[in-house]
């Protein structure tokens, strides 16, 4: 017993001693000198997301295949000089989460848009005992649990499904006058450049849908206008059912915005869901089998034919906007999803990856999302179940802290008047 201790013990150092790094940008192909390159001349580049996630044998049974191939193999990217955007673009400011580097950017017309990373930065996230005992590839590593080309795929597939989205394009954005001080942070990396869930609402093209708003926006709009404000909880219903069926775990109350449609007196507020960095998440290995489960991390959940654990995937997003949402409503959105996404619509939207990447990956994604469609139903249900017997909430929604709220106001959309 105690040699089984002891080797496991080795094996899982010598797995997270394989790098000291914590952080890498893309990896170009083909150009010797990046700094001496002028872009301009080129229209695209061939890059590797990260080869920060490459791994031996032992790494691979300890912390997991996940989906280190996909950050490794070259893909062809456009170039992006902002200038050549529509819209005379500025930078803003600097935005992004715990391990995202993004830039808000603003069009003369108020369209908001901002370049997110593709490669992560979890290193604010790794521990100081961590450093100190030489294991903070465990936090590092988890990023490769992330497909870097998912919210590609993840915007056909809501396209298909008539739910909104920001739009994500993949770019490469070389060093360049535009971005000033920020050259060195940002310059000649990989990007997401995709629409913001605030600020002018005309890309999305809806009749009478005039601004975007973030959840605590709307939380302040209700409790002005209480009676007059309300949200397509169809709509809602079937985002969050599409959340179950590509398995993104991560959907807490900042990563929505709203369109605000003004029909007559009334105010609709229609979901639009953003940061899809963890759908299709892959967790394998020992160690993050170890860390992820049930009791300690209900919420993390790997991408599977089924769901492992659904009510580890209510948040309280969900209580707040859904706990009063009639068992119909579910029952009609998941039919509704099961009729919209078609074998042919699924296997479709993976036409936005380079045949490289799908090779790697899709067929077995494909497979997966055919296989939570099919069992839809049942979940939806299930979800709804647990939403029922959830408790009203007694905290504020991520992101609401500043918000005045009475209880009542805190706890359900529509408890302004408690």
């Amino acid at each position: 017993m105690v040699f089984l201790v002891a080797l496991f013990a080795s094996f899982t150092y010598w797995s997270l001693s394989s790098t000291d790094k914590t952080f890498d940008t893309c990896e170009i192909i083909g150009l010797s000198d990046v700094n001496e390159i002028d872009f301009k001349k080129y229209d695209s580049v061939i890059v590797a997301a990260s080869t920060l996630y490459e791994a031996n044998s032992i790494k691979n049974v300890m912390q997991g295949e996940q989906y280190r191939k996909a950050w490794s193999t070259p893909v062809k990217v456009p170039i992006l000089y902002l200038n050549d955007l529509n819209g005379n673009v500025n930078i803003l400011e600097e935005g992004g989460g715990q391990q995202t580097h993004s830039l808000k950017l603003k069009k003369d017309d108020g369209t908001l848009m901002t370049l997110r990373s593709v490669s992560k930065d979890p290193s604010p996230l790794v521990p100081k005992i961590a450093h100190t005992l030489g294991i903070e590839n465990i936090v590092v590593d988890g990023i490769s649990a992330q497909h870097p080309y998912a919210a590609l795929v993840v915007s056909e597939l809501s396209k298909k499904v008539k739910i909104l989205n920001t739009i994500p394009k993949l770019v490469f954005l070389p060093k360049q006058g535009k971005l000033s001080d920020y050259n060195v942070k940002y310059g000649n990396r990989l990007f997401l450049l995709e629409y913001e869930t605030e600020g002018n609402a005309d890309w999305l093209g809806l009749k009478n849908v005039d601004s975007l708003i973030d959840t605590d926006d709307l939380q302040k709009l209700k409790i002005k206008n209480t009676s007059k404000v309300g949200i397509n909880v169809n709509i809602l219903v079937r985002a969050r059912l599409f959340d179950l069926l590509i398995g993104d775990w991560d959907r807490h109350a900042k990563q929505w915005g709203w369109a605000i449609e003004n029909i007559g007196d009334s105010i609709n507020a229609v979901p639009l869901p953003c940061d899809r960095d963890n759908a299709f998440f892959n967790l394998e290995g020992v160690l993050p089998t170890l860390i992820s489960n049930n009791t300690f991390l209900p919420e993390v959940q790997s991408f599977e034919s089924e769901i492992e654990f659904l009510p580890g995937l209510i948040s309280p997003f969900d209580v707040y906007f859904m706990r009063d949402i009639p068992r119909s409503v579910f029952e009609q959105e998941a039919k509704q999803l099961q009729l919209l996404l078609t074998d042919k619509a699924i296997e479709s939207s993976f036409d936005v990856w380079t045949d490289e990447i799908f090779e790697l990956d899709g067929k077995e994604l494909i497979a997966k999302i055919k296989n939570r469609r099919d069992d839809l139903k049942e979940y939806a249900l299930q979800f709804h179940q647990e939403l029922t017997n959830s408790e009203e909430l007694t905290e504020t929604l991520k992101g609401s802290e500043d918000i005045e709220m009475t209880k009542g106001q805190m706890s359900c959309f529509n408890c302004v008047n408690k």
